[in-house]
């Protein structure tokens, strides 16, 4: 299997607010899970799929992560400065966008997951298909979701496309889990300013171009301080 590229975007730029009061001192990707920063955690998944560089957005705290971050030589990181404006996911991935290939991975900086039978950013490139899609989203079913309290984001129909849980809806079986591979087709006339992820995406669904890929191993939620002791758990086991 071939990675699809060797560039991914690495959101870092949040204000972690769930994760207080850990997060009153410093960036939430600093947070440590089993003695590692989760951002150290998910640049080391990166680095074992094959990713050489990794573009990752600074807000909050940005002189700890650029410092943290200085003696880190795999992948070679750069940075996208939204020191002035936070500009949320999507207007995030429109900053960074001069300084990424088409297509390119991109992955949330607080992200733990253990991988299934194979590499999971491997197959999730496998899944990837340009002429049918503009972004490829890594979804888990929920019950290997671990402290997650959420209802479900994404119905995944059986040709691979991704639905929206309806308003009406209770629940769906799968969360998105932070990583996806994007098309620059998918950030074509994006607003100014911070805007959701979730706006390209809702097009992309109308047009039948978001697809969904199912991570095959286990995905902690590590959204609060509650849950990093289970994720670290899991991680010590391997």
């Amino acid at each position: 299997m071939k990675l699809v590229s060797d560039t991914a975007m690495v959101m870092a730029a949040g204000l972690g607010k769930r994760m207080l009061p850990l997060t009153a001192d410093r960036p939430k990707p600093l947070v440590e899970v089993g003695g590692r920063a989760l951002i150290d955690l998910m640049l080391d998944h990166l680095a074992d799929a094959g990713v050489t560089k990794a573009v990752v957005n600074v807000h909050y705290l940005p002189e700890m992560v650029e410092a943290h971050l200085a003696r880190r030589t795999v992948p070679r990181v750069t940075f996208s400065d939204e020191r002035a404006l936070l500009l949320e996911t999507g207007g995030g991935m429109l900053r960074a966008l001069p300084q990424l290939p088409d297509p390119f991975l991109c992955v949330n900086s607080d992200n733990v997951w253990i991988d299934g039978p194979r590499n999971t950013l491997l197959d999730l490139s496998a899944e990837w298909d340009p002429a049918r899609m503009d972004a490829l989203l890594l979804v888990v079913p929920r019950e290997r979701a671990f402290e997650h309290r959420g209802k479900g984001d994404f119905h995944l129909e059986p040709d691979g496309r991704l639905r929206r849980r309806g308003p009406d809806e209770g629940s769906a079986p799968y969360i998105f889990i932070g990583a996806q591979v994007v098309s620059h087709r998918l950030l074509r006339d994006a607003p100014a300013g911070p805007f959701s992820t979730m706006v390209l995406w809702e097009r992309a669904m109308t047009e039948g171009r978001l697809n969904g890929a199912e991570h095959l191993g286990a995905w902690y939620d590590v959204g609060t301080p509650a849950a990093i002791a289970p994720a670290a758990a899991a991680l010590a086991l391997g």
